[in-house]
């Protein structure tokens, strides 16, 4: 502790890079909260709490020290390690931009009913988790590029020490702050931030033709795949078999046997890991969401509105913990979202409708109904619970759940759109729309208008209401009324009149919240 607090005193510069390593035992003990969890030193002993390490307290005195980047590696099993989300490994066009960005990251070898198996790894003399950790830091885990993350070499040892045939453990990962990443190696990077085609080195986009050349011919990958797929109405056929088979792998990841809801109270930390395995799980399908909503035609939109339809399968049992069978509808949100904003910085109406009113069967002796209003219900179950509050840096949020989606999907959607500025004005818009489109369905069956309040809801309270999103959006329509692209899709009943009425009223919602 001495010496890891030492880095709160010195001189540290910004751009320096901290890890800290820590092989041995770890220990829980359950506090009226949930778990926290102890570091057990050399001489520490269980019997004694003061001879050990709080995990918590350790990684609070991180905000202390200088440096922007900070990588907590344990190879030791224990409960309390809250964590966000670990995001998608980034592209050459983000590491200069992650080099910018605070972090601080964690990668454990385990939870705290998981025993570490001290050898049998991949290197002898070392354990599973730290054989495997050293294969990634010695290349393994680096992309294509060259370049090593600390997001990658905490996916890689995620996957190699989970499959292992001789390991009992799962170790958790992500992010205690922030939202940058580690770069381990900088080599790839060397000489770039004078080259002209950086952008003033902001960020960094490498050409195609610019890429070493194998000599040989290099598969193509998903998003280049789907993109050919897009530019030819000939590979329609084959555009819908890679959905599909996209669509079956989500299906088998996010079952309820991997993901169960009943016989289990709630914990902080399984929730914030299923948000981080949902989206794991989802993240080809996501890539292929975007390109579809961003490029997509007409022949293409029933493809778009399978891989909503066909995600409601999995919703097989309707009891157990709300808060874990609201979350079912976490996927299918998470796509909505990132396709959503695609398609809205394309000013594709056509593309979002359907995303909107893709058709779902709740039951099988059900009608159907536009997937956004089970969907929008089975997160409001969840919000309901203020659990995204519990996450790392959503405590003080006033809507914690956008906030997480804010900075859960930005680094996907600008890895493919590069929205840069404009992605925070696209975010806004399309909570707002979806907010507007659930409140004009919701009341027809209720007589309410009401929808979720998202980020641009505490904009609309604490700017002046003339300035905020909301009203932006609002006056949008007003301007163009009926010629407006988005009345021709059959929203709000192809009408400007209706969605004036459901805006009209949704303003009072928002003028009536109290939010403090």
């Amino acid at each position: 502790m001495t010496e890891f607090v030492r880095f709160t005193h010195e001189e540290v510069d910004p751009d320096e890079r901290i890890i800290f390593f820590f092989a041995g035992h770890g220990y829980t003990r359950v506090g009226k909260q949930g778990e926290i969890g102890f570091l057990v030193p050399f001489d520490g002993s269980k019997e004694d709490i003061n001879s050990l390490i709080r995990w918590d307290e350790l990684t609070r005195n991180a905000e202390l020290i200088n440096a922007k980047h900070v990588l907590f590696i344990v190879d030791a099993c224990y409960g309390g390690t809250a964590v966000q989300r670990s995001l998608p490994p980034g592209g050459m066009r983000f590491a200069k931009d992650m080099l910018r960005r605070l972090t601080r990251q964690v990668l454990t070898a385990g939870k705290a009913d998981e025993m570490v198996a001290d050898s049998g790894g991949p290197i002898v003399g070392h354990s599973v988790f730290t054989g495997h950790l050293l294969q990634g830091l010695n290349g393994a885990a680096a992309g294509t590029d060259g370049l090593l993350t600390a997001n990658q070499l905490m996916a890689y040892v995620y996957s190699k020490v989970s499959m292992d045939h001789k390991s009992r453990q799962t170790p958790h990962y992500g992010f205690l702050d922030g939202d940058g990443d580690m770069i381990l190696d900088l080599t790839p990077l060397e000489g770039v931030e004078d080259s002209p085609e950086t952008e003033n080195g902001t960020l960094i986009q490498i050409p195609a033709d610019a890429a070493p050349q194998t000599g040989g011919t290099t598969p193509l990958s998903l998003s280049d795949k789907v993109k050919e797929y897009l530019t030819d109405s000939k590979y329609r056929i084959r555009l819908h078999d890679t959905v599909s088979d996209e669509v079956r792998d989500v299906l088998a990841k996010t079952s309820i046997e991997e993901f169960p809801v009943q016989n289990l109270p709630f914990d902080r930390d399984v929730f914030a890991n299923r948000l981080s395995r949902y989206e794991s799980a989802i993240s080809n399908l996501a890539t292929i969401a975007i390109l579809l909503a961003r490029w997509g035609n007409q022949s293409h939109r029933r493809t778009l509105e399978m891989v909503f339809s066909r995600l409601r399968d999995n919703h097989s049992v309707t009891g157990g913990l709300s808060v874990y069978l609201g979350l079912q509808w976490y996927p299918i949100s998470f796509l909505s979202y990132v396709a959503g904003i695609s398609a809205l910085g394309a000013d594709d109406f056509e593309n979002l409708a359907a995303v909107f009113l893709a058709p779902i069967k709740e039951t099988p002796w059900e009608s159907t109904k536009p997937v956004i209003l089970p969907t929008v219900q089975g997160i409001l179950d969840v919000e309901g619970a203020n659990v995204f509050k519990l996450l790392p840096g959503q405590e003080k949020k006033f809507t914690p759940h956008s906030e997480y989606m804010f900075t859960a999907i930005q680094p996907l959607v600008d890895d493919l759109l590069l929205l840069g500025g404009d992605y925070e004005r696209q975010f806004d818009r399309f909570e707002i729309l979806l907010s507007l489109v659930y409140a004009d369905l919701y009341e027809e069956a209720s007589s309410m208008v009401w929808g979720p309040i998202g980020r641009f809801g505490w904009k609309f309270f604490s700017r002046h209401a003339t300035d905020s999103p909301f009203e932006e959006f609002v006056q949008e329509g007003k301007r163009l009324k009926d010629d407006w692209p988005l009345l021709k899709t059959g929203l709000f009943s192809g009408s400007y009149e209706r969605f004036e009425e459901v805006s009209t009223r949704y303003r009072e919602v928002l003028g009536n919240l109290k939010w403090f």
